[in-house]
């Protein structure tokens, strides 16, 4: 499995609090099956990750995870604040992207209130060559109201991330019933584990297991996070799955 949702480096925003702290968390990862991490620190007002700052990170824990015989590949990333994507030029926003490929950005969903010009960003990343990956939107208050209320995005160019522990339940019975509703209505696209340290709820493997669809796991934990990692345009989706999480009454967008 591939995770783009982690905050493994130490000392940059919430995640793990040290090197132990990082390798422990890799080492989980490994053991849950992930191949593939990409290092998504917080970029925000509270925590201003710069990207030399997460740059440099990845190299250190790259240094380690070897010294360790860790076989985790730890690919570049960021989780940008919507309401800071667009006061960044080009090429920083091109270093913030997963794995530094110049195609995909992971933009942090609020976790209340809906984002002012949402579709309008989603636009202007799109003239830049970009593609906003939206994280966790299945936890803010006005999607589960209303989860059709992304469509918008979806149809401006977005991708959907859900969270593991959402799937799970584990962020609460409205996040679970939000990602249900939203896989069913082809508007989500990929899992991810956001883990901000070891022993974090809500593994990727888990949360692939709950579906009950191998296909649609497949789908959500390895082929569409392996093109973003690639930079490639992310496969289009099977118009059916056997499990209730993939029963869409649409075709996927």
């Amino acid at each position: 499995m591939i995770d783009l949702h982690a905050h493994v480096l130490p000392g940059l925003d919430d995640g793990v609090r040290s090197p132990e702290e990082a390798v422990a968390l890799a080492r989980e990862a490994v053991a849950a099956g992930v191949t593939t991490m990409a290092a998504t620190p917080h970029v925000r007002d509270d925590y201003p990750t710069t990207p030399e700052q997460m740059e440099s990170g990845v190299a250190a824990l790259r240094a380690r995870l070897a010294a360790e015989g860790i076989p985790l590949d730890l690919v570049h990333g960021a989780e940008l604040s919507i309401d800071r994507a667009g006061s960044f030029d080009r090429d920083t926003l091109r270093r913030l992207t997963i794995a530094q490929r110049d195609r995909h950005l992971l933009l942090e969903f609020p976790y209340v209130g809906w984002p002012i010009m949402l579709e309008a960003l989603i636009e202007r990343l799109g003239e830049l060559g970009l593609t906003a990956i939206l994280a966790h939107p299945e936890r803010n208050p006005q999607v589960q109201e209303r989860p059709e209320r992304l469509e918008a995005a979806v149809r401006a160019g977005a991708l959907v991330q859900l969270t593991a522990a959402s799937v799970l339940g584990q962020s609460g019975r409205s996040a679970r019933r939000t990602s249900e509703r939203l896989l069913r209505i082809g508007l989500a696209h990929l899992l991810a584990g956001d883990s901000h340290g070891p022993g974090s709820r809500g593994t990727l493997a888990a949360a692939a297991a709950e579906l009950g669809d191998e296909r649609l796991a497949r789908r959500l934990s390895q082929e569409v996070p392996a093109a973003i990692c690639a930079g490639e345009a992310v496969p289009a989706a099977p118009r059916h799955h056997g499990s209730r999480w993939g029963r869409r009454r649409r075709a996927a967008l």
